[in-house]
């Protein structure tokens, strides 16, 4: 075997592969977007790269991954065989991490530091738009799981700002599935300045040597008659709303051709009618909600089983209970028909779905045949990946879930932190089987993984062939896929085989025609000889395209968590911004006077931005004058002022000229800002509204009460709640800070 000889990389342990050398010579020539399938060793090209650039410019490599466990796997990767300097090993400071739990200050240490930084995109995009560091020294910028460039996510800023501000800028970016849809490819390749596509598939001369076989079974499930019963409920619980749809005069599918797209379709009817102020609108908007939610019940009972659907109406129906329930949960879970569905689904007492016995059963015999093997059980929803781990490890088979970090319903999702270590449970042999939702499907890097279980059909080209690549990749693998005969996973299934086929065409043809260079297409990025004005960000605030827009502008962006409002801007200005939607659906389902009401209480000049061109009056079934009562509430009432704006763009922009209006220098926010004010009662007012658990509404009637600061002060906790609207905890809190020593 021949070995990958260069002075930055640790003799004897990269396998030389004629076609990875080629790929990495291109990719040292222009920004490459690297296609192969999964094993073929992706990240061995990109270190390859890695240590040319280093070896032939000053500067640093900074590698993105989407998420922590594929950040650690690229560090683990680089640290085991790349040195940074001629037979000497790395400094430990060579090689920088950065993830959320990484703490700014530490990082703006850490890359200065570091020759190769490992990180998530957003960590990285925040750290720019606040100024801790710039990409201008980065030499090659690595893109892990380049398909996701698309839209709004941290790839397409972080790959502009690098490619116009960089002194040798180089992108290299990697995926296993880059999409059949010609159009989407087109779109990360422009996202992310890329000028030549590389690629080869497992029958190419080059790479053929280097393939284990991967057999591919597909088996075909019944359901059984109680599911069957069920269905023919839910599907007439189905067919009644659509017809009620139907009268209404609306479009609306066969219940058997009732897709998402159709769905989408009927909803786009919907909408238009509520535009137009036509009543039948709403009452159509919760029958259409209706409909979602049986139609995810049917293909619960269809794909996932008994236990996934009984869950799921337990769900529905304390949602129907609530008096924050909809009026599409109300009325679904008090029709007939339903609540006898949801008694027979009582008397389940164990999962009917074939699924769950034919995935112990090719656990447990793959087990006995191979003891060392490790198999991936992949299943779309929680409350699968719960029932399969509880049917394993009841059968001694020792097996772990691994899903996201969301917590949902009393279930808690797994931290990145314990991803990491259940993922070197894995590895290590330790657990047998793996049983993931989608947050399994890229990147995961385990050798030794011989079997694959997709426990249901997925439509997606992306996600059927990222969850292939799990096995395979340095032995033979065995991929098994079940399919509930006459479902949705028979379509899915065809629909899945299609996509992939379309997307190698696709990609065959781009590698073989030079892609459209956008590099040199004029960008918005601004320099700026001296900084702009002075924003300060909520950090939650960081995904949105407006922070983008503000970066581009040139303001001098802090991000920190604001107590109130999203933005700050000098010590007067706090702006609370809210999409159309949001504004109407917080009026509804959550606090919005009191959101708009700590602003007030917090600076002298609130303001309120509403974006989106959207009809505010259309939006829900609120009649105009409660929307129209509102906004004069807050802007008369409150002070607040209003501004509405069109899109994103549109209120970074307004941002940006009131930030130019109060004076370019950013200073320091105080806790308590400095005012003008046009009377001493204003003063008053402020000061005394600055105490615990006092807003200006409650100063006032103590002020009016007392008569003077002093006073009030000087009042014992009794008299305090003698006032009306000042209750004990508040009374106490008054006296207790008034007579306080200073320490």
């Amino acid at each position: 075997m021949n070995y990958v000889s260069h002075p930055l990389i640790r003799p004897q342990s990269i396998e030389e592969r004629r076609y990875q050398i080629s790929i990495a010579l291109r990719a040292l020539d222009m920004n490459t977007m690297v296609v192969l399938p999964t094993g073929l060793g992706k990240t061995a090209v990109a270190l390859i790269v890695a240590a040319s650039r280093l070896y032939s410019h000053q500067g640093k490599v900074l590698v993105l991954a989407p998420t922590k466990p594929l950040v650690e796997q690229h560090l683990r990767f680089f640290r085991q065989h790349l040195l940074l300097s001629e037979a000497t090993e790395p400094a430990e400071t060579d090689f920088a991490m950065f993830t959320g739990a990484t703490p700014p200050n530490e990082r703006a240490q850490a890359w200065e530091a570091c020759r190769i930084c490992f990180a998530t995109p957003q960590v990285i995009k925040n750290d720019c738009l606040a100024g801790r560091y710039s990409l201008t020294d980065v030499v090659l910028l690595v893109v892990d799981e380049c398909h996701r460039a698309v839209g709004n996510y941290a790839y397409v800023f972080l790959a502009d700002l690098y490619c116009n501000t960089a002194k040798n800028p180089l992108v290299l970016a990697m995926t296993a599935s880059p999409g059949g849809d010609r159009l989407k490819v087109q779109e990360v390749c422009e996202n992310l300045h890329i000028e030549a596509v590389e690629t080869r598939v497992e029958t190419d001369e080059d790479v053929l040597p280097y393939i284990h076989e991967r057999e591919i079974h597909y088996i075909d499930v019944y359901l059984p008659p109680e599911l069957q019963e069920a269905l023919v409920t839910l599907r007439q619980l189905l067919e009644s709303r659509l017809e009620q749809l139907a009268k209404l005069n609306y479009q609306v599918p066969k219940v058997d051709k009732l897709s998402i797209k159709a769905l989408n379709a009927l909803n786009a009817q919907i909408q238009q009618r509520i535009q137009s102020r036509d009543p039948s609108g709403f009452m159509a908007a919760s029958l259409h909600a209706e409909c979602m939610k049986l139609r995810h019940a049917i293909s619960l009972a269809e794909t996932q089983g008994s236990e996934a659907l009984k869950l799921y109406l337990a769900r529905l129906g304390a949602e129907g209970a609530s008096s924050a329930g909809s009026k599409a949960s109300k009325r679904l879970v008090s029709d007939p028909a339903y609540r006898r569905l949801v008694e027979t689904a009582a008397g389940w007492k164990e999962e009917l779905h074939p699924k769950v016995s034919i995935v112990r059963e090719l656990v447990e015999a793959q087990v006995a045949a191979h003891p060392e093997s490790r198999i991936i059980v992949f299943a779309t929803y929680r409350d699968t990946v719960q029932t399969l781990v509880d049917t394993l490890r009841a059968a001694g088979i020792p097996c772990e879930r691994f899903v996201g970090q969301a917590s949902r319903d009393a279930e808690r999702g797994l931290s990145q932190k314990e991803q990491i270590a259940t993922l070197a449970r894995f590895r290590a042999g330790e657990l047998k089987c793996l049983i993931a939702t989608s947050v399994g499907e890229e990147g995961l890097d385990v050798p030794s993984t011989d079997m694959v279980i997709f426990y249901e059909a997925v439509p997606s080209e992306i996600r059927s062939i990222q969850r292939k690549g799990r096995t395979g990749r340095s032995g033979s693998g065995t991929i098994i896929v079940l399919v509930t005969k006459g479902t949705s996973d028979e379509t899915f299934r065809y629909v899945s085989q299609n996509r992939e086929r379309a997307m190698m065409r696709g990609i065959r043809k781009m590698s073989a025609a030079p892609v459209h260079n956008p590099a040199t297409r004029q960008t918005e990025i601004l320099a700026f000889a001296s900084p702009g004005p002075a924003i300060t960000v909520d950090d939650r605030e960081t995904s949105s395209r407006v922070v983008e827009r503000l970066h581009q502008l040139g303001a001098s962006i802090a991000l920190e968590r604001l107590d109130v409002g999203d933005y700050a801007i000098g010590d007067r200005i706090l702006v609370e911004r809210k999409t159309v939607q949001d504004f109407v659906t917080t009026l509804v389902e959550r606090d919005l006077f009191g959101q708009i009401q700590a602003i007030a209480d917090a600076v002298p000049r609130p303001v309120l931005i509403i974006e989106g061109s959207d009809d505010l009056y259309a939006v829900r079934n609120i009649h105009p004058n409660a929307i129209r009562g509102t906004l004069a509430a807050i802007m008369v009432d409150m002070g607040v002022a209003l501004i509405r704006t069109r899109d994103p763009d549109d209120t970074a922009e307004t941002l940006y000229v009131l930030a130019q209006r109060e004076g370019g220098e950013r200073r320091e926010r105080k806790m308590h800002p400095k005012k003008s004010y046009r009377s001493s009662r204003e003063e008053q007012e402020y000061v005394l509204a600055a105490f615990p658990n006092v807003g200006l509404k409650s100063a006032r009637l103590l002020l009016e009460h007392f008569g003077s600061l002093k006073a009030v002060i000087e009042a014992e906790p009794e008299d305090l709640m003698a006032v009306d609207g000042i209750g004990e905890k508040t009374a106490r809190a008054i006296w207790d800070l008034a007579c306080r020593p200073y320490r």
